[in-house]
């Protein structure tokens, strides 16, 4: 709209070369929530895809009409125990035309965890538009991954410290959020109840993921960035979670163990890759159902990456089994989440509203069907599809880069239907030239009944031509090529055409400017009296749905 204005945030290098610039909205000054997006390009600049939250132009009032401090009562009312509140912003929500809010943070606690919740009041009505948590539930001698473990720590001679000092704000201590020291670089006894122990596992998981994100993913530290993130161990209560700045691990139900185990933490640390990638881990619930999920993929994707022995904790699909946090194995089955009763193995219009741990059974077995199919023939366990399909897995590596690739395309406004198109999308811009991985991503969100969404690439690539391949003209005259198209794999789908690097004085005409893929068009040059003599290439580009091809014409003008 005219009152719109866009700001650059920042550019993320991926796998493969590509690069993800993030951009905010503004409205008329005003901090658009939801009016996000992501230009995903080539490391030449050449645009391929984009990742779009906002879905409408925005028409809205600025001037409130409820005063801010009623606001902060609504928001206040949301939390029950409170130590802080910010003051309230006024901001624009991108729903439909668009809606004037307040987002008031407020700092407090809930069910015995620390909250860090973001509240959208109505600006003309008080209700509560969103709200979302940023709390995510969620050489040493080692509990879970035998002994003895390699970690990073810091200091020489008689004085060492759980600091990493290679990977940058990782570290790890008690409660108080001091590293812990001591005289020698051996660190803890091996059991599940002391604490120095329970940080080697920490650390060691640390070192883990990071890897894995580097080698497997193409991507620094936890943010993309080359930052990691403190960790806290001993919290007395049964409970793992991330408050958007450190991750805290607390104890089992029988106090014997501690929360832990390497997929444990891993899973917590995801959440700090969705927190840092666009579109950050503000959101309505289905957001967080989502946040939840990628933490489970990141632990699956570490276990993977370890692939330690059956003897410790082997690479599987299963959430929080060696911690058996209360007695009954796993919290969650990727495979086939329904093993817990409750937990959906397909989508359905009751997931948005689940809660965040038990609606992650849907992307969970979408990813697990994407990373090791229907029936594995790896020892896996098989996995059924809700539309009685046989899917062949594309492998755990592979697999993550797609899922990477879909988190880098992530927007404000984030829904099971926007990770489907942003998975698809990532998949095409990912293996250029291959219809496997697409196809399969494809396959996978269809076997858990995730629907399409409008604007999601429908077809896999097609190619552009022309023919003849060079030409000659003298000036004052016309000269014509044909223009030809083949659609390489999925369903037809319709190009525009477009000619660029023309020299002065020259027009270009395509009969039709648009076509199908599988036909032909008539590329007309018309070369004007002023138009240099010499040798050009000139650039016809095909515009397509989710991909661009070109093709090069050689054109000589006489003279």
């Amino acid at each position: 709209s005219p009152k719109d204005t866009y700001v650059r945030q920042g550019l993320i290098e991926g796998q493969g070369g590509l690069r993800y610039t993030t951009y905010t909205r503004t409205y008329a000054g005003l901090p658009v929530h939801g009016g996000d997006f992501v230009v995903v390009s080539t490391a030449d600049g050449e645009v391929l895809s984009t990742s779009v939250s906002q879905d409408s132009a925005l028409d809205v009032a600025t001037t409130p009409e409820l005063d801010a401090a009623d606001a902060v009562r609504v928001a206040r009312s949301q939390l029950p125990q409170i130590s802080a509140v910010t003051t309230p912003r006024l901001v624009v929500m991108a729903q439909g035309r668009g809606r004037l809010a307040y987002e008031v943070t407020v700092h407090g606690a809930i069910d015995g965890r620390q909250s860090k919740l973001h509240v959208f009041v109505d600006a003309l009505t008080g209700a509560v538009i969103e709200k979302s948590d940023e709390v995510r539930a969620g050489l040493g001698n080692s509990y879970y991954n035998g002994n003895p473990v390699t970690i990073g720590t810091t200091g020489t001679g008689t004085s060492f410290s759980m600091v990493d000092p290679v990977r940058r704000s990782v570290r790890c201590g008690g409660q108080n959020g001091s590293a812990y020291t001591g005289a020698d670089d051996n660190w803890g006894n091996g059991t599940g109840t002391n604490l120095e122990t329970a940080c080697v596992d920490v650390l060691y998981a640390i070192d883990t993921e990071w890897d894995m994100l580097k080698t497997w993913l193409g991507r620094v530290g936890f943010n993309g960035v080359g930052d990691g993130y403190p960790a806290r161990v001993g919290l007395n209560a049964v409970n793992a979670y991330w408050n958007g700045n450190y991750a805290v691990f607390g104890h089992t139900t029988d106090n014997l163990r501690q929360i832990t185990a390497m997929d444990v933490v891993a899973h917590e640390y995801g959440h700090a890759v969705f927190a840092t990638t666009p579109g950050i881990d503000l959101g309505d619930n289905e957001k967080a159902i989502l946040n939840e999920s990628t933490g489970d993929i990141f632990g699956a994707l570490t276990e993977q990456y370890a692939n330690q022995p059956a003897t410790l904790d082997p690479p599987d699909y299963t959430v929080g089994e060696e911690v058996n946090i209360d007695g009954t194995g796993p919290i969650r089955y990727m495979y086939k989440p329904s093993v817990i009763p409750g937990h959906p193995d397909c989508f359905s219009s009751a997931v948005p509203s689940m809660p965040p741990d038990v609606g992650a059974g849907v992307q969970n077995h979408w990813f697990y069907l994407l990373a090791e199919g229907s029936n594995p023939t790896n020892g896996q366990p098989p996995s059924p599809t809700c539309d009685s399909s046989t899917i062949v897995g594309l492998g755990a590596r592979k697999a993550g880069q797609i899922y990477m690739g879909t988190l880098l395309r992530k927007t404000t406004s984030w829904s099971h239907t926007a990770a489907r198109r942003a998975s698809m999308q990532a998949a095409l811009d990912l293996f250029p030239g291959s219809c496997l991985e697409y196809n399969t991503v494809k396959a996978a969100w269809n076997a858990v009944r995730v629907p399409p969404r409008a604007g999601e690439p429908f077809t896999c690539d097609f190619s552009v031509g022309v023919t003849p391949a060079a030409a000659t003209v003298q000036p004052g005259r016309q000269v014509s090529v044909t223009v030809t198209s083949a659609t390489v794999s999925g369903s037809p789908q319709q190009i525009s055409l477009q000619a660029k690097g023309l020299p002065a004085g020259m027009t270009a005409s395509f009969s039709p400017a648009s076509i199908t893929t599988g036909a032909t068009s008539t590329l007309t040059f018309t070369v004007g009296a002023s138009t240099v003599p010499g040798t050009y290439a000139i650039t016809v580009l095909g515009d397509g749905v989710a991909l661009d091809h070109t093709a090069t014409l050689t054109l000589t003008v006489m003279s």
